[in-house]
This record gives structure tokens, C-alpha cells and sequence, in this order.
């Protein structure tokens, strides 16, 4: 039989668990900071990256219109640590409040702090704008001025285990050049 005391000393006892305690705190501190640093989500962005026009056809005499293709490179900008996975979401380009176009940004995912980078071709003519307006005398200026909204209801995934619900909008204003079938100042929030 071993003699002596079966219980550490009181002081030992005491630095024993204050290592513990210290321990536990370390660790909630890691914690802590890997949940504030990591599992933060933010909502993506998405924009044009470049938008250029093709087959424009402007009348200002009579009834004034015009028409053309716009081929937009949008780009969602994704800088969560999880992916970003969205479904077809509608991109609206607007006259003066009136819907001139529509088209569809495909689904897609967006990697993980990465840049996705789609092409699309969004159809416009004044068809729906009225008579009215001050169409005429824009086209004669030589200069159109467009908007586009788009609004991408996804999830960011982390982890493969956490999912949270983030939406990107977009807001664009672009000016039209006619004579020179090219655009200006493509302003995005």
C-alpha cells in the first residue's frame, strides 16, 4: 500500500484547474473569432462588366423609335466564404420608367471569394413607350439614356452545412450613343 496522501496538494489542485479554465477560454476565443471571421455572409454583387451594342435602329421622324441588341457580360461578385448559388433571374433595362427590355440571367454558382462571369443578349426597342415623351428629341440628340435593375434571390452555402439567404440587386445607368452604336458612362450601384 502506497503511503501517503491519495489527493494532489490544494495548490496543485488550483493550478490544475486553472489550466482548464484557461483552456476553455482559449478555445471559446477561437471560436469566436473563426464564427466572426468565417461564417459571416455578406450579399453578393452582381453588375455589367461591359455592355456593347449591336443592330441599332433609331427614327426620329414620325413616330419616333428605336431598337437593338445589348450584349452584357454580367459579373457576380461573390466574397463570402461559401459559394453562392442563385436560379434564372429576370434583368429588366428601362426608358424613362418604361420596360424596353427583358432577359434572363441563367442559374449559376458563384465560387467561394471568386468572380462568376455570364454573357447575355438583352433584346430593346420603344415599342411600350408613349407617344408623349420626349423620345424624339433624345434620339435627335444622338444620345439615349437606359436603366437595368436585376435582383438574384440565392443561398450562400458554407460548408456544405449552413445555408443563408442573400440577395444581390443591381442598378445601371448607361447612355446609349446612336451615332456611334456604343455605350457611355455605365454607372452601377
Amino acid at each position: 500500500m502506497p503511503i501517503g496522501n491519495k489527493y494532489p496538494a490544494p495548490a496543485n489542485r488550483r493550478k490544475c484547474l486553472s489550466y482548464i479554465i484557461a483552456g476553455i477560454i482559449l478555445q471559446t476565443l477561437i471560436i469566436l473569432v473563426f464564427v466572426l471571421t468565417f461564417m459571416r455572409t455578406r450579399n453578393p454583387k452582381v453588375r455589367f462588366g461591359s455592355v456593347t451594342v449591336k443592330n441599332i435602329n433609331a427614327n426620329s421622324s414620325g413616330s419616333p423609335s428605336f431598337s437593338m441588341k445589348l450584349a452584357a457580360q454580367v459579373t457576380i461578385k461573390n466574397t463570402n466564404f461559401g459559394h453562392y448559388k442563385f436560379p434564372d433571374s429576370p434583368i429588366s433595362i428601362f426608358y424613362k420608367g418604361t420596360l424596353v427590355g427583358k432577359s434572363d440571367i441563367p442559374k449559376a454558382r458563384a465560387k467561394a471569394r471568386s468572380t462568376k462571369k455570364m454573357n447575355i443578349t438583352i433584346s430593346v426597342d420603344s415599342n411600350k413607350v408613349s407617344s408623349s415623351s420626349s423620345l424624339g428629341s433624345d434620339i435627335n440628340s444622338g444620345k439615349i439614356i437606359l436603366n437595368s435593375q436585376a435582383t438574384l434571390y440565392g443561398k450562400i452555402h458554407l460548408f456544405e452545412v449552413i445555408r443563408k439567404k442573400k440577395t444581390a440587386k443591381m442598378d445601371c445607368k448607361m447612355i446609349v450613343n446612336i451615332k456611334e452604336s456604343t455605350i457611355e458612362n455605365l454607372e452601377c450601384k
